[in-house]
């Protein structure tokens, strides 16, 4: 069922897409290795002595070197060829764990989280880059699906393996070993594609023209947009403040169940698995009530599903608590990107600015949420955090329910 997705893209788009699929499977595994270590990041920053405080402060600051980093590869990297983003990002990769297994002080680990939200933004764009440049336009949804599904099945697999591998103690060096094997087998695949699909590429029949854009007017449209989409994007920010929660302090509360070692990573597999089953039910039920209300709605029983897990006690309960919020709150994503969508096809000429304040969003919740998880976790624990949570979701959602418009025009005027 965890490969349904999967198996449904391959027989959908066929088994003759050599070139998508090698790149597939290099996401596959570098997707372990992002996850893997993404699971010590919170793990080896309280080992090194820091609070959880300190240590959402510095998860946090990844964010915000990649919504910089996101903006220079906009602006300078418009014609770079996919190859050499991912060689770039394979560069980074293998210092980033050597830095973060060594890191001992806060600027070490503010380095190493810098080099994160670097190569994770070489990966979105190589991605982009690798699509529109082999796959013709009518499919380009079809290959971003079919790369998406290796990566998730790949970030699924990652907190079991990690947990097998840390020590009951510490973390130890078994984790950052294998990640870097993983981060080989990738490799090879990378030197596939290197030697694979030399044809002449999509892009090369028809370049793409880079449009100067005017600042001033460039910001007026964010500030215009952005203030109609406000409930759909406060929505998105929170969604990725709850994504963030998880990261950050779930492999602490994760590892605190010492007599459930080794298989602590289930907590956040649990987190995981439901955006792999939830999508093949969330459009008819978008459908039927709207993509709005169903994703305010679904943070609201999600958010109270993460309260009532925090009455137990049990490790085995509790994760699968967390495995009914996460189908819940799974069915929003899916359901406000479908609104997102639907704002972009009704009005094309602002798609640059709409996917602009939406990625805006996207980096600000993952700004705030590892600080908002470290400060409650240090004053009030792991588990009790997760209620301050809900109780936060269950409060956004409801207001949300209470002001959104039925219907949001993207309308704007010709003044700047």
């Amino acid at each position: 069922m965890l490969h349904f997705r999967l198996l449904t893209n391959i027989r959908r788009l066929g088994l003759d897409n050599t070139l998508l699929y090698t790149v597939g499977m290099m996401l596959f595994f570098w997707a372990i290795f992002d996850g893997i270590l993404g699971y010590l990041v919170p793990l080896v920053i309280t080992q090194a002595g820091y609070s959880d405080t300190v240590m959402g402060i510095i998860f946090g600051s990844s964010s915000v070197v990649g919504a910089v980093f996101d903006f220079i590869l906009s602006k300078y990297l418009t014609n770079t060829h996919f190859r050499r983003i991912y060689f770039g990002l394979f560069a980074v990769c293998m210092l980033y764990p050597l830095i973060l297994w060594q890191a001992k002080g806060v600027w070490m680990f503010l380095l190493a989280m810098a080099m994160w939200g670097i190569y994770f933004d070489l990966e979105n764009f190589g991605n982009f880059d690798f699509v529109g440049r082999k796959a013709d336009t009518e499919v380009h949804a079809s290959h971003f699906g079919m790369l998406l599904s290796f990566k998730s099945v790949g970030y699924l697999l990652a907190p079991l393996i990690a947990g097998l591998l840390i020590g009951a103690t510490t973390v130890g060096s078994r984790p950052f070993i294998f990640s870097w094997i993983v981060l080989g087998i990738a490799g090879v695949f990378f030197s596939f594609l290197l030697f694979m699909g030399r044809k002449k590429d999509k892009s090369d029949v028809e370049p793409r023209t880079i449009k100067p854009v005017n600042l001033i007017r460039e910001l007026f449209l964010w500030k215009t947009i952005g203030k109609i989409l406000l409930p759909v994007l406060s929505l998105t920010i929170f969604l990725n403040v709850i994504d963030a929660f998880f990261w950050t302090i779930g492999p602490l509360t994760a590892e605190s169940f010492a007599s459930f070692h080794p298989w602590n990573g289930l907590f956040l597999v649990a987190y995981e698995i439901p955006p792999m089953l939830t999508g093949l039910l969330v459009g008819s039920i978008a459908n039927k009530f709207g993509k709005k209300r169903t994703a305010f709605a679904s943070l609201v029983i999600g958010s109270l599903l993460l309260i009532y897990m925090t009455l137990f006690s049990n490790f085995l309960v509790i994760t699968f608590m967390v495995f009914v919020a996460s189908c819940f709150l799974a069915t929003s994503w899916p359901s406000i990107n479908g609104a997102y969508a639907d704002y972009i096809s009704e009005t094309m000429k602002y798609e640059k600015e709409i996917e602009g304040v939406e990625d805006f969003a996207t980096n600000f919740g993952y700004i705030i949420g590892p600080i908002i998880a470290g400060f409650l976790a240090d004053r009030f624990g792991n588990i009790p955090s997760f209620a301050f949570l809900g109780l936060a979701g269950v409060i956004v959602g409801l207001v949300l329910l209470k002001i959104t418009p039925k219907q949001i025009k993207v309308v704007v005027s010709s003044q700047s």
